[in-house]
């Protein structure tokens, strides 16, 4: 699984704003990739993944929401995937 880019800087955001961005990728794997879980480490950021089977080559994207509410300042929001790949876990954030 190899991504477009693993990190993505909203910039200046004001409190109360829901923002939104979305990491692709490509199954560089051998075999149909499965993403088993797509959990995000609070309440605030919501992620979104393909349930399907990705066939090798092909792409798909995870979508992130994050809500701002209640939140000031630098804030960095790290989303974990499980997957069948080696390591079996990878982090975008």
């Amino acid at each position: 699984m190899s991504f477009k880019t693993k990190e993505h800087d909203f910039g200046d955001i004001i409190e109360n704003q829901k923002v939104e961005t979305t990491y692709e990728f490509v199954n560089t794997g051998k075999v149909d990739l499965l993403i088993n879980d797509c959990k995000a480490a609070c309440g605030c950021t919501v992620p979104e993944w393909p349930k399907e089977a990705i066939p090798v080559g092909g792409t798909g994207e995870i979508s992130a929401k994050f809500n701002t509410e209640g939140k000031s300042g630098n804030q960095i929001k790290v989303i974990t995937l499980t997957a069948n790949t080696y390591p079996s876990e990878t982090k975008v954030s």
